[in-house]
C-alpha cells in the first residue's frame, strides 16, 4: 500500500511540474545559427535561466539580418538582434519598436604583423577591407577620427573593399587588402594571428566625445509586444544581465560553448573570450550618449544609414515601470 501511495506521490510531482512548465509562455528570439548570440542563449537554456524569470526561449535560427527583421515584421518571432539605429528608422517609419542592450561590441581597424602601417595617415592609396557595407558604424567613426586626427578622406584616398566578414577576414590573411575593419570575433581571429589594431573603435568613440559604454547591438522587439507583456521583456532583459555575468566572471561556463565557437586554438579561443567579455555592457544606458552616437552616424551615413526623417525618441529603449 505505501508502496502504491509513494508511486502515485510521484506521478502527481511529476505532474505537477509539467503543468507549470507548461504555463510558462515561449518567447520566440530569431538568431544566426552560427552567429555569438547563440552563445549567450545557450547560457540562458544551459542554466534555465529562462524558466527562472518566467518564460521559456525558443530560439529560430535565420540566415541572415534581412531574414531576421522579416521575421519580427511578420510575428513569426517575438524578438531579434539588431541595432537601436534600426528601431529609430523604424519607429519613424511608424513601426514601434523597442530595444534592450545585448552588446557594445564593435570593430576596429586592423593590419598584418608584418605591415608598415602604424596610423591612419599611412593608409593613403591602400585597399582598405569593410565588412558591413559602406554604412558600417565602425567605418563611419573611423572615418570621423581620420578627418579629426589628420583631416584626411579616408573613403576618397583609398581603394575600399566591401565584402561578407567571412571573405574578409580571409583576404585579410592573404594579404589581398592592406588594412581590414571586420565584425569583432573576426578581428578576434585576427588578433590572435598576430594582426594589429591600428584603430580600435570604442578608442576612437572616446576621442570623438562619445561614450565607449553605449551598446548598439540589442535585443528588439515591438512595443506593443512589450506593453501586453512587460514581464516577459523584463525577463528576457534579466536572463541576458545574469548568463553574462556568469560568461564575464567563470571560465568553466564557456566549456560547454566550444562546439558552437568552434576555434582554431586555445589561443584564438581565449582571444574571442576576451573581446566577448570586452562588449558585455554594463546595466545602465545613457540616452544622451546615445543621441550623441545618433548624430555622428547621422553626420557620416549620407543619408543611407539614417533616413532624412529618423529621429531617435527615448520610448526606442525598454525601460522596467
Amino acid at each position: 500500500m505505501k508502496l502504491l501511495q509513494t508511486l502515485f506521490a510521484c506521478v502527481t510531482c511529476l505532474y505537477s511540474a509539467s503543468v507549470v512548465a507548461n504555463t510558462v509562455p515561449d518567447i520566440k528570439l530569431a538568431a544566426l545559427k552560427f552567429g555569438t548570440v547563440k552563445w549567450e542563449l545557450e547560457t540562458i537554456k544551459r542554466m534555465g535561466l529562462d524558466q527562472k524569470n518566467g518564460f521559456n526561449l525558443k530560439v529560430v535560427d535565420v540566415a541572415g539580418k534581412q531574414a531576421s527583421s522579416l521575421s519580427i515584421q511578420n510575428d513569426a518571432v517575438d524578438v531579434i538582434v539588431t541595432d537601436w539605429i534600426w528601431v529609430a528608422n523604424q519607429r519613424s517609419a511608424g513601426k514601434a519598436y523597442q530595444f534592450t542592450p545585448y552588446s557594445k561590441a564593435v570593430g576596429s581597424l586592423m593590419v598584418g604583423p608584418k605591415s608598415s602601417v602604424i596610423s591612419l595617415k599611412d593608409l593613403d592609396g591602400k585597399r582598405i577591407g569593410i565588412a558591413g557595407g559602406p554604412v558600417d558604424k565602425s567605418w563611419i567613426v573611423i572615418q570621423a577620427i581620420a578627418k579629426k586626427r589628420y583631416g584626411i578622406d579616408l573613403a576618397s584616398q583609398n581603394e575600399l573593399v566591401f565584402g561578407a566578414p567571412p571573405l574578409l577576414f580571409k583576404q585579410a590573411i592573404s594579404g589581398e587588402v592592406d588594412a581590414v575593419i571586420n565584425f569583432w570575433h573576426f578581428l578576434a581571429k585576427l588578433e590572435a594571428k598576430g594582426f594589429k589594431r591600428v584603430v580600435d573603435v570604442q578608442d576612437a568613440a572616446t576621442e570623438l566625445g562619445l561614450s565607449a559604454e553605449t551598446p548598439l547591438l540589442g535585443y528588439v522587439f515591438k512595443e506593443s509586444w512589450a506593453s501586453q507583456n512587460p514581464q516577459l521583456a523584463a525577463g528576457l532583459r534579466q536572463a541576458s544581465r545574469e548568463a553574462k555575468e556568469v560568461l564575464k566572471t567563470n571560465d568553466a561556463a564557456w566549456e560547454p560553448l566550444k562546439g558552437l565557437i568552434k576555434a582554431k586554438s586555445d589561443k584564438e579561443f581565449e582571444a574571442l573570450r576576451f573581446a566577448w567579455r570586452q562588449g558585455a555592457p554594463g546595466d545602465s544606458f545613457d540616452f544622451d550618449a546615445a543621441q550623441k552616437m545618433f548624430n555622428l552616424m547621422r553626420s557620416y551615413g549620407d543619408g543611407k544609414l539614417i533616413k532624412t526623417e529618423t529621429v531617435l525618441d527615448s520610448g526606442a529603449f525598454f525601460t522596467t515601470q
